[in-house]
């Protein structure tokens, strides 16, 4: 043969790889073999196609030197495949390092989700039933160190009765089995504290996931603190404690006081004997029928719903400061908006960029908003102190017209409207200015806006 027919002889490297790729697609395709052992095979082995890539790049040049032809080039097309392979080969072994649980537990993917099981492992179920005694008056203390749900019900047996529903994510039924038997769950007791640990992390965190059903006596305390998952409990006779850094918390019917502390989730409580404390990040807040009070601390991104309050109310953000001595009515607050009717004071308020709506409000007022609409309407006597300051927005005042009160109240870049005689109006320039009395006087109404007007109205 010429040596022109040699020099365009190209290398077989490429052509090989490309047959073993598509093999192995065909392979996967018709479910031969798991995609998730070809991935993890890839992940941990994948310079063997280098290597297979150089044999034939020497096979093919000593067979070459045989025949006395010039050895065989190495052409752009088989330079890109192994580029390829190089970068789809890091990015694979640092993917397998990767926690895709822990991950997807951050990025709220759902528990139910297959995507992470289809790519590095199939999920695998197994249930447990662990019962053991639980000494009077003793209280009980919940750890799941990685995820899972927590439900707790109440019995009238002397005992503490544990159901486990376990999904285990891995890639062969023998490793799930291992994992399984790695991360049972265990009581233990000392004193007065019964000690329930899920073992979620027994096997590596995100391993397992276990859901517990928890049946203990009504009386027992009970502190629950879980990674990622929901907490669930009703019909308690003692005080509730719940942690969670991804998942929602529902109390209900708790003849004691409850304590949450939350990094992400939705609150929902209801039928609280005593004291309501939250803290953290708080999506949607809906909390109902508190004989005690309640402090809700932190951030609050989502709706807040609060109703029938008997120990009064106080809410701390970094936007907002809400002190409410007794709500009988309801409380709704989303970004832009605070609606509250019967509200008893002392009452502060300090928040901006809200339209804040009170009706039916007892007691003194103390309101400092920027940046929205404010109306207070106080239809019940005696009449309480107000001192309502605002900006880039109206201010709306209503109370009896029988209401005993002196009034001082200016309005810059704006006016000043009123139903009552005895308050008098002077106005200069874009200003306004307004005081006096109604009846022989009582309550102080102190009123102040920029950029807006005031009215003060009387109630029909």
């Amino acid at each position: 043969m010429s040596d022109q027919y040699y020099e365009h002889r190209r290398s077989l490297g490429g052509p090989v790889i490309l047959i073993l790729i598509g093999v192995v697609i065909l392979l996967v395709k018709t479910r031969v073999i798991s995609g998730s052992l070809v991935a993890h095979w890839f992940a941990h082995y994948w310079p063997l196609l280098l290597i297979l890539i150089g044999i034939i790049k020497l096979i093919e040049y000593y067979f070459d030197k045989e025949r006395g032809a010039p050895a065989r080039g190495v052409g752009a097309g088989l330079i890109i495949l192994v580029i390829i392979l190089i970068v789809f080969g890091l990015m694979a072994s640092s993917a397998e390092r990767v926690n895709w649980s822990a991950l997807g537990g951050e990025l709220n993917i759902p528990d139910d989700s297959d995507f992470m099981a289809g790519v590095f492992g199939s999920n695998y179920s197994y249930t447990q039933t662990l019962q053991q005694d639980f000494p009077k008056d003793a209280s009980l203390r919940v750890v799941v160190s990685d995820r899972g749900d927590v439900t707790i019900t109440t019995w009238d047996q002397p005992s503490i009765k544990v159901e486990v529903s376990k999904k285990v994510r891995a890639r062969d039924q023998n490793e799930a089995n291992k994992i399984d038997e790695n991360t049972h769950p265990t009581i233990n007791t000392e004193g007065n504290v019964v000690t329930l640990n899920a073992n979620t992390s027994g096997a590596g965190t995100g391993a397992a996931e276990s859901d517990l059903n928890i049946y203990i006596p009504a009386k027992a305390a009970v502190d629950i603190s879980t990674r990622r998952g929901s907490i669930t409990l009703q019909d308690r006779q003692g005080d509730v404690r719940a942690s969670t850094t991804h998942g929602d918390v529902t109390v209900t019917n708790i003849n004691g006081s409850v304590s949450a502390d939350m990094r992400s989730g939705s609150i929902t409580a209801d039928k609280i004997t005593g004291n309501l404390q939250v803290n953290g990040q708080v999506n949607d807040t809906n909390i109902s029928n508190v004989n005690g009070s309640v402090r809700l601390t932190g951030e609050y991104f989502g709706q807040l719903n609060l109703a029938k309050i008997a120990g009064g109310v106080t809410f701390h953000t970094s936007r907002t400061d809400l002190e409410l001595g007794k709500l009988d009515g309801d409380l709704t607050m989303e970004s832009g908006d605070l609606r509250a009717r019967e509200i008893a004071g002392p009452v502060r308020l300090v928040t901006k960029s809200k339209d804040i709506h009170l009706d039916g409000v007892t007691g003194d007022v103390k309101l400092e908003n920027e940046n929205g609409l404010v109306e207070v309407h106080a239809d019940k006597l005696p009449l309480g102190t107000m001192n309502i300051s605002n900006s880039n927005g109206d201010i709306k005042v209503a109370v009896p017209s029988k209401a005993q009160f002196d009034v001082e109240a200016r309005a810059q870049n704006g006016e000043i409207n009123t139903d009552f005689n005895g308050i008098k109006v002077e106005n200069s320039g874009d200003n306004s200015q307004a005081s006096g009395s109604n009846g022989s006087g009582g309550a102080k109404l102190q009123i102040s806006n920029e950029h807006g007007n005031v009215d003060i109205r009387k109630l029909s």
